[in-house]
């Protein structure tokens, strides 16, 4: 029996880890993919098989309205911000104002970052850029990838100097080799709430149901909170 999740990059570490105990005490398979949010969104409207959806509580709340998440399935897994990132053991700028992030960006050899047109992180950070400007004078140092999980991934392999990132804090607490330095200044702050739903051509909705209860219970709280996700009690 196979479960099937589309999921946004912020929730892979909260998955990843339980997916080997969760298979083993219902006899599945556990088959996930993580990217975008957008790229989710468009991967189930597509007809992709999907049991249980993890995007942004908006999306959700969007696909529940035009019927293709069910009613009543949604529940909040907590909100996510954004922040920067180094490799683990670099430098750490300072990310305190608008001058600093101008600073620490023409300063970088690479700027890691998500889908600018996908992926919430990446829209929103390349809007920063953008207000900054810097999307134009530092195009050729972008370094950009389907979600922030593998922009960080890239960068924690790049061997370079002076590499930065910036994506979803739990994204970036997921990766090895990468280190958070702090969150975006208040001026550029984003803050995501994530969802999850179960869509109304789910195969296997009982059992969607029952993980989604796994990932939004009481036993997995301190694993979201170590992971980035802030709750909303």
């Amino acid at each position: 029996m196979k479960l099937c999740i589309l999921s946004g990059g912020a929730a892979a570490g909260l998955v990843n880890p339980l997916k080997a105990d969760f298979e083993a005490a219902h006899a599945c398979q556990i088959r996930s993919t993580f990217s975008a949010v957008g790229a989710m969104k468009e991967k189930l409207l597509a007809g992709e098989p999907c049991d249980l959806l993890i995007l942004t509580q908006a999306l959700i709340e969007g696909l529940m309205a035009s019927g293709h998440v069910r009613a009543g399935s949604l529940a909040a897994l907590g909100v996510v911000k954004t922040g920067i990132a180094v490799k683990a053991g670099s430098a750490r700028p300072t990310i305190q104002t608008r001058a600093d992030l101008q600073a620490a960006f023409r300063a970088a050899e690479g700027i890691y970052f998500p889908d600018p047109k996908l992926a919430t992180a990446g829209i929103h950070f390349f809007k920063v850029l953008q207000t900054l400007g810097l999307d134009v004078e530092l195009v050729d140092r972008f370094r950009t990838f389907p979600n922030g999980a593998t922009a960080m991934a890239a960068m924690a392999k790049d061997t370079g100097a002076n590499l930065i990132g910036c994506t979803q804090v739990t994204e970036i607490k997921y990766t090895a080799g990468i280190d958070l330095i702090g969150l975006l200044p208040q001026e550029f702050e984003l803050a995501t709430v994530y969802a999850l739903g179960i869509p109304t051509t789910a195969q296997q909705p009982e059992l969607a149901q029952q993980l989604a209860q796994l990932l939004t219970g009481s036993s997995t709280r301190e694993l979201r909170i170590a992971g980035g996700f802030e709750l909303q009690d």
